[in-house]
């Protein structure tokens, strides 16, 4: 099996289990000014009539982009599972949503104004040929527009808890982890510029934020716990992991109750040239 194949089972294989894991994560965090990382995305591509989701999951994305009426929406991505739940969403009853790869969009060229993609570009293989496609199936001038993961604010919870999954992982044979998804370049400004310029889009314009996901110690596990590195693991691993994860939090918790827990995200914006 290839690297980029590998890649794409696990993450098929991961998505039909929790087919909703990324929105269930960060979609009830909030920035400072009360958006939420997917309101940040679609506000980026307000004045958009023809937009495309990369990666769109179970289509929280894409139901908040339905809001302006007359859109042409569309989404696609690798798993069935999700996409049987984005097909639920009576917003989306017009949308096109489409099993495929990022690497051979089904769509012909000029077919959107703008495309956004909210924590999944970073997971893409071939990148390259994945830049390439959203240039053909954007309009001229057209706007790629993305959230990438900035990994977590230090003195909180996230932090404590990839500092106990580290832990976690030495201990585990290569077996026991997953695969390496994903180009590294996508989770940098100049990353970003060197592959989407060499498919023929202006400078990035980058904007980081961070998003509160602050709340019961229970509610934050389920978050952090959506991370892919517990796909492979057993039931006896993870408990362990969320014992270790209970006491570290237990440091952390206001007198309300409340784990405070925040993740860094940054917002990149490339317009075609």
């Amino acid at each position: 099996m290839t690297t980029t194949a590998s890649q794409e089972a696990f993450l098929q294989a991961f998505h039909a289990e929790r087919p909703a894991v990324t929105a269930e994560a960060f979609g009830r965090g909030r920035a400072p000014d009360g958006r939420s990382s997917y309101e940040i995305l679609c506000d980026r591509v307000a004045d958009s009539g023809r937009v495309l989701d990369l990666g769109c999951g179970d289509g929280l994305l894409l139901e908040l982009l339905a809001r302006s009426d007359g859109r042409r929406l569309a989404g696609v991505d690798l798993s069935p599972e999700s996409l049987a739940l984005a097909r639920r969403r009576p917003a989306l009853s017009g949308a096109r949503l489409e099993e495929g790869r990022a690497q051979a969009l089904p769509f012909p060229d000029d077919s959107f104004d703008a495309c956004v993609s909210h924590m999944a570009l970073m997971l893409m293989a071939e990148i390259e040929q994945v830049a390439a496609e959203v240039a053909r199936v954007l309009s001229p001038r057209g706007v790629l527009a993305c959230v990438v993961g900035g990994g977590a604010v230090g003195g909180e919870a996230y932090e404590r808890f990839v500092g106990l999954l580290r832990s976690t992982m030495q201990k585990l044979p290569p077996s026991r982890h997953i695969p390496a998804l994903g180009d590294r370049r996508t989770r940098t400004r100049e990353g970003l510029d060197d592959v989407l310029g060499a498919a023929g889009f202006a400078p990035v314009e980058w904007d980081t934020f961070a998003i509160d996901l602050s709340g019961p110690v229970e509610q934050v596990w389920e978050t952090v716990s959506g991370l892919y590195d517990l796909g492979p693991l057993d039931h006896t691993t993870v408990e362990r992991l969320r014992e270790d994860f209970l006491t570290e939090a237990a440091e952390l918790t206001t007198p309300q109750g409340i784990v405070p827990c925040a993740f860094t995200m940054h917002l990149a914006t490339a317009r075609l040239r």
